[in-house]
């Protein structure tokens, strides 16, 4: 595991915006971990996760000639992403998102920012059924746009309707490279190191081994 997805894990902690317990998800398993994005509500916290989303980026060697974030959530994240790898990787590159209802007056149009160049890198915060990442792909190439990865802050590796991972079905399907800041190996890892949750990774092995791809 390396040192930022470690601060991430321990940020996240902190902010609650991972816990453990019993919950039961969408897809009606009961998870022994949550992890709710939207408790990133704090000026310093997304400063912090837009800093891990662009190491995360750089470190998986993808080439990116802008970012988009799907509305709502990908704006904040797609903005705070853009600042860092300005500020931190001397990455200075245009971003968008779009609005969930075309404008009809002013400027109009859909999208806010940039006008989407070459490879595109989504900026999202999990994919579960991936209908953002699809509308997003669709908004990219509409305007000539590559949508080449979707970076998201944590890959569950759950499978899908088969036995892969339903983040690579995904992939697959729309040609996209999935870059998450960290997985539920580097997960499980973390629990194991941390003495105020240890207690929990047995549980977390156990659901990754009934239900991880």
């Amino acid at each position: 595991m390396e040192d930022y997805q470690r601060e991430f894990f321990d940020l996240a902690l902190e902010c609650g915006v991972l816990r453990f317990g019993e919950f039961t998800l969408k897809s009606g398993r009961v998870s022994p971990y949550f992890f709710n994005s939207g408790l990133f509500d704090r000026g310093s916290h997304l400063a912090a996760l837009g800093r891990f989303y662009a190491r995360a980026i750089v470190e998986s060697g993808i080439r990116v000639d802008s970012l988009f974030g799907p509305a709502y959530k990908g704006i904040p994240l797609v903005s705070t992403t853009a600042v860092a790898l300005a500020d931190h990787h001397d990455l200075d590159l245009p971003w968008a998102f779009n609005r969930k209802e075309a404008k009809d007056h002013g400027e109009g149009g859909q999208l806010v920012g940039a006008r989407p160049v070459g490879e595109t890198v989504i900026i999202d915060d999990v994919v579960s059924a991936g209908t953002s990442v699809r509308e997003s792909v669709e908004i990219l190439r509409a305007v000539g746009a590559r949508p080449a990865g979707v970076a998201i802050a944590l890959d569950r590796r759950e499978r899908g309707q088969g036995e892969r991972a339903a983040v690579d079905e995904l992939a697959d399907e729309l040609d996209l490279k999935i870059i998450p800041i960290a997985g539920l190996d580097e997960l499980l890892e973390f629990v194991a190191a941390r003495p105020e949750v240890a207690p929990w990774h047995q549980a977390v092995a156990d659901y990754r081994e009934r239900y991880g791809a």
